[in-house]
């Protein structure tokens, strides 16, 4: 089990970062980064970017997509879990 920083406790696998995360969240929709500043997990900026752009398009609404990303984020959290790891 990896612990360490914000990272938490978790046997999710890191990957690594390219470019400039913090340039990348301010450029964020603020819907956006309040998401990210409540999630459980440490979500890159880009990926969430990714999935809301998606969610977005594809819900057409921003309380959708947000609800989009909750539900992803608990499929993370129940990964972590079945791996043995330390959020709950």
């Amino acid at each position: 089990m990896r612990c360490g920083g914000n990272l938490g406790a978790t046997r999710l696998r890191a990957k690594a970062r390219q470019g400039d995360p913090m340039r990348v969240y301010d450029s964020l929709p603020p819907e956006l980064r309040a998401w990210i500043s409540h999630a459980a997990l440490p979500w890159s900026p880009l990926s969430c970017l990714r999935l809301w752009q998606r969610a977005l398009r594809e819900e057409g609404c921003p309380m959708r997509a947000r609800a989009r990303l909750d539900r992803a984020e608990a499929a993370c959290l129940a990964r972590d879990r079945r791996l043995g790891g330390g959020h709950m």
